[in-house]
């Protein structure tokens, strides 16, 4: 056995104690950790030969690498949605790397990864508020969530139009309407051969408004004479956390035939909200749904969830099967994952979910959840009052769209937010919105404190005095 290896399985305690003590600390005084920075590491490195061991290698990762990462699961990193995980989900994410499981085995053979993912499903399920006649499993992120649903909706539209898009390819022109959609189902489409061109944009209510016009909806399905299609609606935008109406829309499905899939990565959480959960009321009639977890559920990078409902079970299956694998069993009488999502072989990813959720409930995610809609309200409401500020929208659940007020100071909205994020205290996003440029400040962390609001609105007002 190689040397090192062998050293490094006789010191295993005094390892993963002093990474337990290297994380404890940084977690610690996370709060101190800079938002940005500009460092970067130079020289380059060349595999050695014989390695250096583990104790040396964590040696110079803190040398090199260390004290220039930054604290992107901080409570004033409020770029992107970006949460910050929970000591529980910590702890799972932990215990995900140590026990290493094969997450494609079947339910009850091999490990039982499966009955684990199983479990974590019905506790989202539940604090989702959804019927249990959903099917779900994890993945990386929203992109690949969003891809999982648009899989299975491209395999209905070709059943639809009399083909098997998952055997044959897809072939001919495919309907997509939507009005606000996320970069990532975007993308989806045209990791799928379903042609991001083929969008329909349809109007929002207003100008001032990323819902869909329903109106506007309806009357494009009725151009479409009876066409199939699949129907991309918001839970939520990026910019303004707009929700499309989920109950008119489930009307429109009790008349015409289409796929509706809910892309709600971050605004499904709305539903933890006692005062904001309406704002998903009818989206338990969607086939599809996205949910992003390293957002708002605060677990570890990467994962999130899809929810497709149960009666298309065999569309999934047809269209993520390992039909040519023997040794894999039958993907039709076995409930299996490598038959129900795009990876072969992943982490068990529901690990850390299933923690935090256990660990906290319903009761602890609605507190997580309140206290950021609170936030963002007290953050939006600084923009408002101060004059050299304007909301780009109103603050509708976590997200805070703003600009400086004053169109002759459109020019300097970048260097304000390049100032800002420079000072390492607090990290926030460039945008345009309805042709102005912006900035977002998006609450998701449950660490972020009214504290954090005071010393970040206290900053902004130096910075914009400086720009005068």
């Amino acid at each position: 056995m190689n040397e090192h290896l062998q050293n490094d399985i006789v010191n295993l305690d005094t390892l993963l104690e002093k990474v337990k003590e290297q994380g404890v600390e940084y977690l610690t005084k996370i709060t101190d950790r800079p938002t940005s920075t500009k460092n970067i590491v130079e020289g380059k490195l060349n595999l050695s030969e014989i390695g250096f061991g583990t104790i040396e290698t964590l040696k110079q990762f803190n040398e090199r690498f260390e004290p220039i990462m930054v604290s992107t699961s901080g409570p004033r990193f409020w770029g992107y949605v970006t949460g910050g995980s929970t000591p529980a989900s910590i702890v799972g994410d932990w215990l995900t790397t140590i026990y290493d499981q094969v997450s494609f085995a079947t339910q009850g053979q091999g490990d039982i990864s499966a009955l684990i993912e199983l479990e974590a499903i019905q506790l989202m399920l539940d604090l989702f508020e959804l019927p249990n006649n959903f099917l779900g499993g994890f993945v990386t992120g929203a992109t690949m969530s969003n891809f999982t649903c648009l899989a299975v909706a491209r395999q209905w539209i070709g059943k639809e139009l009399g083909k098997d898009f998952a055997k044959e390819g897809v072939s001919g022109h495919i309907n997509i309407l939507t009005a606000t959609p996320h970069s990532s189902a975007i993308k989806s489409l045209s990791l799928l051969g379903l042609g991001s061109k083929n969008i329909i944009i349809i109007k929002t209510q207003d100008e001032n408004r990323e819902a869909i016009n329903i109106a506007e909806l309806e009357n494009k399905i009725i151009d479409l004479c009876g066409e199939p299609f699949i129907l991309i609606s918001s839970g939520g935008t990026v910019n303004t956390v707009d929700f499309d109406d989920f109950i008119a829309i489930a009307k429109l499905k009790e008349k015409y035939k289409f796929w509706w899939h809910i892309d709600a990565a971050f605004g499904g959480f709305a539903v933890c909200s006692k005062t904001h959960k309406h704002l998903v009321n009818g989206w338990e009639k969607a086939d599809s749904i996205t949910i992003d977890c390293h957002k708002w559920l605060n677990v570890p990078y990467e994962s999130a969830v899809f929810f497709v409902k149960e009666q298309h079970k065999l569309l999934q299956v047809e269209t993520f099967q390992n039909s040519n694998a023997p040794y894999l069993g039958n993907p039709l009488e076995n409930f299996s994952y490598l038959n129900f999502l795009p990876e072969n072989s992943r982490r068990l990813k529901a690990l850390p979910a299933w923690f935090s959720l256990m660990a906290y409930g319903k009761r602890g995610y609605q507190e997580i959840v309140d206290n950021c809609i609170k936030l963002s309200n007290q953050f939006g409401q600084f923009i408002k009052d101060n004059n050299q500020f304007e909301l780009l929208a109103p603050v509708r659940l976590n997200t805070v769209c703003f600009t400086l007020k004053g169109e002759e100071n459109q020019e300097k909205v970048n260097v304000f937010l390049r100032l800002l994020n420079d000072t390492g205290i607090v990290f926030m996003t460039p945008t345009i919105y309805n042709g102005q440029k912006g900035i977002r400040a998006a609450f998701v962390n449950w660490r972020t404190t009214e504290k954090d609001i005071v010393t970040v609105t206290r900053l902004m007002t130096e910075i914009i005095d400086q720009l005068k």
